[in-house]
């Protein structure tokens, strides 16, 4: 890493260590929109522009990244591997399985464990690594029983080609049922300062040391671009009026203070606002700015 490393407000820990071993800074990036449009179906329209923003964000100490098979799909590996590779030392990718996606709006699960192998060592080919750092189950899939998707995942740790294994779209009973077949290094849910349907969810992962990676975390939708909390108002303005910032990056700021093991992924496809995201790490919230953010009414 060079020296200009993403800096956490000191209150909060800077990094989280996935696995007891990765280490990553808390402000990461989800890769997801560098992809085609509309439905992160097909490659991404100004493939160099996504190369440069990919760079950029290693540059300014980003070194965690998070992609899946099904941006593109494939397409989004491919172009994270175009730019970084041969990866620069401690960025660490994380990557998802388990998903069909054969239009823009046809999603569909697929945790079958042949699929599951087969789109491992695809990752594997397009990511151009041996093995991957944090390889997770993107959802469980209802066809399929829960302990045979992820008991291939355990088979492909053991073979070398997973690092570590994670879950996505779970509930606290999944991931107990998934410990009991390999250990569990994070989950990725839904979750954030407008959305706390899976605060159990972190709760129990800040419990057992387990990273918790919130997608959605500024209110987008998967398949549609912008970001609703960068124009919210009331308490959320309040505080990024007070902060000479925006809604956003109090948003991200109040996740980093929320528990220690949140590593963020906001998305973006500019570097301003990608910098914009960096400056988020940085902005220290009171205490009760805090409270009043925890008191915020969801949605």
């Amino acid at each position: 890493m060079t020296d200009n490393t993403v800096k956490i407000d000191a209150t909060v820990p800077s990094t989280f260590q996935i696995g007891d071993e990765l280490n990553v800074n808390r402000l990461g990036y989800g890769a997801m929109r560098l992809t085609g449009q509309p439905g992160n179906f097909g490659p991404y329209s100004d493939w160099e522009g996504g190369q440069k923003l990919l760079r950029r964000a290693v540059e300014q100490g980003i070194n965690f990244i998070d992609t899946a098979e099904a941006y593109g799909p494939g397409f989004n590996e491919e172009l994270i591997a175009s730019a970084l590779h041969p990866y620069p030392q401690g960025v660490v990718i994380a990557t998802k399985g388990g998903i069909n996606k054969p239009a823009p709006d046809d999603i569909r699960a697929d945790g079958r464990p042949e699929n599951l192998r087969r789109g491992c060592e695809a990752s594997l080919q397009r990511l151009r690594v041996d093995q991957i750092d944090l390889y997770q189950l993107h959802r469980p899939d209802p066809q399929v029983p829960f302990t045979e998707s992820v008991g291939m995942l355990a088979t492909l740790k053991s073979e070398g080609k997973i690092r570590h294994v994670g879950l996505s779209n779970v509930a606290i009973a999944q991931i107990e049922q998934a410990r009991r077949i390999v250990p569990i290094a994070s989950v990725q849910n839904r979750f954030g300062i407008s959305e706390r349907d899976n605060e159990n969810v972190l709760d129990y992962c800040t419990k057992h040391g387990i990273a918790f990676i919130p997608y959605g975390s500024l209110g987008a939708h998967p398949l549609k671009q912008g970001a609703p909390l960068a124009n919210a108002q009331g308490i959320l303005a309040e505080i990024a009026n007070r902060h000479g910032v925006k809604p956003n990056q109090i948003a991200l700021a109040w996740l980093l203070h929320r528990a220690p093991n949140i590593i963020l992924i906001p998305g973006t496809t500019t570097i301003a606002h990608l910098e914009e995201n960096i400056v988020a790490a940085s902005i220290k919230l009171t205490p009760d700015e805090i409270e009043a953010l925890n008191q915020m009414q969801t949605v």
